[in-house]
């Protein structure tokens, strides 16, 4: 982590505050169900496709078809723009799936904002960058946890740095906070609430701009 500008620990912090938010709006909206955490819905449609019926599980395979081609789309933009550029490109599709879902939101159907969502969540994936093991932005935290887990050992046996458990836990807290955060603005606001991810994506790409213009003129 001491090799992470302190720019890109705060944008990827904020990023994973505002996938923790989505995903929050989105278990709302869909009763129970996520737009950013596919292993939960891997599991609830392994569920729903043991029932009869087969409740809810095309609507959770249009959440995996949606975040597979946001991460697809997103992964086509970083490898077609590299370096210092590619962030700040893939970060541009995920700002744009998030407007149009905020755009939907504002409209009396509303339409399909969650899938929308999900392929936002995919996108972002694709912008981040691991440093040293530690990789702020995602958009889950199950291996975040097992780490955090792994490095507070490490801490306790003297057989790793003291303090190497702190971004895990920072990026396991913002996603928390943001998910907290998210709760309580949809249920005071609906969909609207949408607008809170729509500026923090677009402050962490004016980040990535500002940085790619710095690595730029600094060459």
């Amino acid at each position: 982590m001491r090799d992470t500008p302190p720019l890109d620990i705060a944008g990827g912090l904020l990023l994973t505050a505002a996938a923790g938010y989505v995903d929050a709006v989105g278990f709302l909206r869909l009763d129970g169900l996520y737009t950013s955490f596919m292993s939960g819905n891997s599991t609830q449609f392994a569920v729903s496709l043991s029932q009869a019926g087969h409740p809810v599980a095309w609507e959770i395979a249009l959440l995996f078809v949606c975040f597979l081609t946001g991460g697809f789309c997103g992964s086509l933009v970083s490898l077609r723009v590299p370096g210092r550029w590619g962030p700040a490109a893939v970060l541009c599709v995920e700002a744009a799936l998030l407007m149009v879902a905020l755009s939907l939101a504002f409209s009396p159907a509303q339409g399909p904002v969650a899938p929308l969502l999900a392929a936002a969540m995919g996108a972002q994936n694709a912008a981040l960058r691991r440093s040293a093991g530690f990789r702020p932005g995602v958009t889950f935290v199950t291996g975040t946890l097992f780490s955090l887990s792994h490095t507070l050992a490490q801490a306790a046996t003297r057989m790793g740095p003291i303090f190497g458990w702190v971004p895990d836990a920072c990026t396991w807290l913002a996603l928390v906070g943001g998910a907290v955060a998210g709760g309580l603005a949809y249920r005071g606001y609906g969909l609207e609430a949408l607008v809170v991810p729509v500026t923090v994506v677009g402050l962490v790409l004016a980040l990535a701009v500002g940085r790619a213009m710095r690595v730029g003129a600094a060459a």
